[in-house]
């Protein structure tokens, strides 16, 4: 049987510098850039740390001027980004450094909207809805991670209507990223795990997607690689700096990949779950992927089995592999590293003011399933889907 290519093209328009040390290298990106006054969006672990002290020092040592904004949220909402564009505009910066993980970037992508066109950034809500070039930006990931730094989309939590609303363009993209594996040496065990798997998701979701392409699936087959064989020593010790560096660079290319394949059905049901119960996305992601691992078997042509053979520790061949084994394999991945067993645990650990119960959550299931709908992912994810089947799939994750 012919396979035919789906026609693809792709396009790098940036500069990435990743290794130990290169925060440093923060002052020369700015003068290459042309900035004079920088603006460092990030969030107040980073600042008590004295880590955005640094970035503010390479900055000074190249004669550039730095202020900060460290107010940042897990889940930013439309009132931070009004927040942090008012105190952009205070400071007279001419561009942005985003420094931290998936969050402050986020926020600096929508702020480099809003400062420059006006408005909200619910205004921009949807694809190609920004009409030019952003505030400059440059991106310093410290989690591994989002893969923000290289991807073309700010997620943003509007609490009026419960709902996490994706901006996405191009012009969107940072025009540096520095990666320095230094400066994931001291996130906490659990945000390394969900951050982790996070990346995992981005690559293997880009990998079944029916929008990937041969570009998208060499970025999303290293990234895989890369996490599956690091991810249980990174969250045992983050010191552990090859590992650190082997995270960071997988979601990198992971964040490649789905720029240009998009994801599927889990990012679009987490979003729903971060905004009604305010888990952190990697949480929610890792959850839902096991159940939706096994919806989406039945469309599989011949991927699972290598995603399979990346995260388990025991090979497959083909001739005993069945597709359902690697929902197994994930199961057995997320509880390794301290991932919540399910959607009810997951709740219950993100929420602040009491028990959360099974049937408050069920709920809720209608109206994150229309919401999930609304999301462009679930056009591309392998098996076709409808609401009642998301609601199923909810129901499931339970």
């Amino acid at each position: 049987m012919e396979n035919i290519m789906n026609e693809f093209g792709f396009s790098i328009p940036q500069n990435i510098t990743v290794g130990r040390g290169t925060l440093g290298k923060l002052g020369e990106a700015a003068k290459k850039l042309g900035g004079t006054h920088a603006f460092i969006i990030s969030g107040p672990h980073l600042d008590k740390m004295g880590l955005v002290a640094r970035a503010e020092g390479y900055l000074e040592d190249a004669g550039i001027k730095a202020d900060a904004y460290t107010d940042i949220e897990a889940n930013p909402s439309v009132t931070t980004v009004e927040k942090a564009t008012e105190a952009f505009r205070a400071s007279g910066a001419d561009f942005i450094v985003a420094f931290g993980g998936g969050s402050p970037m986020d926020v600096a992508k929508a702020v480099g909207v809003v400062a420059k066109y006006g408005g909200s950034i619910t205004d921009y809500e949807g694809a190609h809805k920004v009409p030019g070039k952003i505030v400059p930006l440059i991106a310093i990931p410290t989690t591994a991670g989002t893969g923000s730094e290289v991807t073309a989309f700010s997620v943003i939590t509007d609490h009026s209507r419960d709902y996490k609303l994706t901006v996405f363009s191009y012009e969107l993209l940072p025009a540096y990223a520095i990666l320095d594996a230094q400066l994931l040496t001291t996130a906490p065990a659990g945000v390394a795990a969900a951050c982790g798997i996070d990346a995992f998701i981005h690559a293997e979701e880009a990998y079944i997607s029916t929008a990937a392409s041969p570009f998208s699936d060499a970025m999303a087959e290293k990234a895989m690689e890369l996490i599956g064989g690091n991810i249980r020593r990174f969250v045992a010790n983050r010191t552990d700096i090859e590992a650190a560096e082997a995270m960071l660079t997988g979601s990198l290319f992971a964040g490649i990949a789905f720029s240009y394949a998009r994801l599927g059905n889990v990012h679009a049901m987490s979003h729903p779950v971060s905004a009604f119960f305010d888990v952190p996305h990697g949480v929610a992601n890792a959850v839902l992927l096991p159940v939706i691992a096994e919806y989406n078997a039945l469309a599989d042509h011949g991927k699972y089995i290598k995603i399979y053979n990346y995260i388990s520790k025991i090979p497959a061949y083909a001739d005993e592999f069945e597709p359902e084994m690697l929902a197994d394999a994930i199961r057995e991945l997320c509880a390794s590293i301290g991932i919540p067993k399910n959607l009810t645990e997951a709740v219950n650990n993100a929420c602040k003011n009491g028990e959360i119960s099974r049937e408050q959550i069920e709920e809720k299931i209608p109206a994150m399933a229309a919401d999930a709908m609304k999301s462009g992912n679930i056009a591309v994810n392998p098996r076709a889907s409808r609401q009642s089947d998301i609601e199923a799939l909810y129901m499931k994750a339970l």
